[in-house]
């Protein structure tokens, strides 16, 4: 369904018709060419039904040196370029739809967050209020907690239009009104993945489409200088005639002819056509290495930067995030039974806050750099 409404994906596939096209001009052979010429003599005492004659002449040209061939040749390199652009307008698009799904969990991660921060900090506002009214704590205390109340409630108003941002951003992907509501069926989870690296490196600049189009116009280009090369030999046209003509023209009333015409390379032997098809193919031949650098270096980066996001990862959950919400609750419930004092609660309420939601980050990059790496590989990794 995605990559059925996507326009910039149908605007891409417009591009594989497009070359299709262009192919089948390639294989015409050029037109015959029909020519009709008459006249008659009108001077010295003739006359025009006496003199008048008529001659239909058809004519075709023979293409020499195998350009129709490399016109072909470049054509079908052109339709494979533009199909392997398509496959990967078909995964850079696929990518930006999980970048933007990670978003979503992550924006209703951080909600979810929110709202319970929100709850257990609601509690402990109630507790406060009953203190105050008993004349455990100052009003200065309660002044405090509800501002911290509403900084909760205003996180979970925040966090709320950033989940309704990025599900526009995905109905927008997807080609959904509106109107329609999106529910997602997983959550923000950690995986962890261990990658063969060698195997995706070797298999990344075989199979990546992007590096595939560039060898495919590489060939393209190298077929365009063949077909250039081959234009240097003129195309002869060979013609027949067959004339008619009245009774005082000549002795013969009806003349057959043959004709013969061939362009003579002298000056122009396609130099410059030749020429511009070397640069071509240099160009391309640049093209090619610089997008294998880049594909080499984007999966270098990518999968270190998916390892230091899987050992962060992992480092909040070999305790940390236990630690930070055992803190808090323990300190909820010593202010509770008066054992704790107001700082000391929000101080472990921010601080179990903070860790939570660098967790949360860490979680997403995690799944970013990973789909990074699926990207720059070109293939799923898990």
């Amino acid at each position: 369904m995605f990559l059925e409404k996507n326009l910039d994906l149908l605007m891409t596939k417009y591009g594989i018709d497009n070359a299709k096209g262009l192919a089948i001009t390639a294989k015409l052979f050029p037109n015959p060419i029909f020519s009709l010429f008459g006249g008659a003599a009108i001077t010295q005492q003739q006359t025009f039904k006496g003199t008048r004659y008529i001659t239909p002449q058809i004519e075709q040209m023979f293409l020499l040196a195998g350009k129709r061939g490399y016109r072909m040749e470049s054509a079908g390199y052109g339709i494979q370029a533009a199909e392997a652009t398509f496959t990967d307008a078909i995964r850079q698009l696929t990518l930006t739809l999980k970048d933007t799904y990670y978003q979503v969990q992550l924006a209703n991660r951080r909600l979810d967050l929110a709202k319970d921060n929100q709850q257990r900090f609601h509690r402990i506002l109630t507790i406060g209020e009953l203190r105050f009214k008993k004349g455990f704590i100052a009003e200065v205390e309660l002044i405090r907690l509800r501002l911290q109340a509403v900084d909760f409630g205003a996180q979970v108003i925040r966090f709320t239009q950033e989940v309704q941002t990025a599900l526009a951003d995905l109905r927008i992907l997807l080609a959904f009104p509106p109107t329609i509501d999106l529910v997602l069926t997983s959550d923000l989870v950690y995986t962890r993945v261990t990658p063969d690296i060698d195997r995706l490196r070797t298999e990344a600049l075989d199979k990546r489409p992007d590096l595939q189009a560039r060898r495919f116009v590489l060939s393209q280009q190298q077929a365009n200088l063949r077909l250039a090369k081959s234009l240097r030999i003129p195309d002869p046209i060979v013609g027949g005639a067959f004339t008619m003509q009245g009774p005082q023209g000549g002795g013969n009333q009806q003349l057959y002819s043959l004709n013969l015409e061939v362009p003579l390379p002298v000056f122009d032997r396609n130099q410059g056509g030749i020429a511009q098809a070397e640069i071509a193919i240099q160009v391309a031949q640049v093209d090619l290495h610089k997008t294998t650098l880049e594909v080499q270096n984007e999966i270098e980066v990518n999968y270190r930067n998916l390892t230091q996001s899987q050992r962060l990862v992992e480092a909040y959950q070999a305790g940390v995030l236990d630690d930070a919400k055992t803190t808090f609750l323990i300190l909820e419930r010593a202010y509770q039974k008066g054992g704790a004092t107001l700082i000391d609660v929000l101080d472990a309420a921010r601080t179990s806050q903070t860790i939570l939601q660098n967790y949360l980050e860490a979680l997403f990059e995690y799944q970013r750099n990973l789909l990074l790496l699926e990207r720059a590989t070109g293939q799923d990794i898990l």
